[in-house]
């Protein structure tokens, strides 16, 4: 049996021509999430968008969970959302959270678009208030997922208030812990470089979970309350 002895023996590194394979043999993006990406891509900040294989495994990921009911932290325009809101069922509902209507105007444009909108509910506010307001609403443990992407120096308060929200046994999903590569460059000590380090640490060590951290895209970490 030969071997190749510059393949790496527990992962491959992903460059840009094993990326392209990894798109074109397994991506399935729908024309409204690629006329979403095209739109987002002309904006300033488009690379907070997160990734076509990112969407499609939200929305596998909330399917293979039977989600019925989800929280994101974090719109942008409205990519993840849409994945999310595509995995859900017709009487499934995601509270979306953001504080920017700029964005989240074209995110509502394309949720339209897509025939989804009924499963969404915009919060537009800081984050912290809409997740506290569940809570006030009588939501605690009333969630089956939430996804995590928006400020990194808030990380640490959106994944403990989404704990009180979600069921045990659900799974909240948090985007960007590998942040570039930057959480294990001693030389990055930025807030947000510091707030993930922090946060994947805590994680680790934090006995009321269940985690796996994935590599991809930048990085998505999987955590299941007991």
């Amino acid at each position: 049996m030969s071997t190749n002895t510059n393949k790496p023996s527990k992962f491959t590194a992903l460059n840009a021509p094993l990326y392209e394979y990894l798109v074109q043999h397994s991506v399935r993006e729908p024309e409204v999430l690629a006329q979403l990406r095209r739109e987002t891509s002309q904006l300033d900040m488009a690379i907070m968008q997160i990734s076509p294989e990112q969407g499609q495994f939200l929305s596998l990921l909330v399917k293979l969970l039977n989600v019925q009911d989800a929280i994101e932290v974090g719109v942008f325009t409205g990519y993840s959302s849409m994945s999310i809101a595509m995995g859900l069922p017709q009487n499934g509902k995601l509270i979306a959270c953001d504080i920017n209507k700029e964005w989240t105007d074209i995110a509502q444009r394309y949720w339209r678009e897509a025939g989804v909108e009924n499963k969404i509910e915009l919060r537009l506010d800081l984050a912290v208030n809409s997740l506290q307001n569940m809570l006030d609403e009588g939501k605690q443990h009333q969630f089956d997922f939430a996804f995590i992407d928006a400020d990194k120096t808030n990380y640490k308060n959106y994944y403990e208030l989404c704990l009180q929200l979600i069921k045990p046994g659900g799974v909240i999903l948090i985007d960007n812990v590998l942040w570039g590569g930057a959480v294990i460059d001693d030389s990055d000590q930025s807030d947000d470089t510091l707030a993930i380090r922090k946060l994947n640490k805590f994680i680790y060590n934090d006995s009321r979970v269940e985690l796996s951290m994935l590599p991809v895209a930048d990085g998505l970490t999987l955590v299941r309350p007991h």
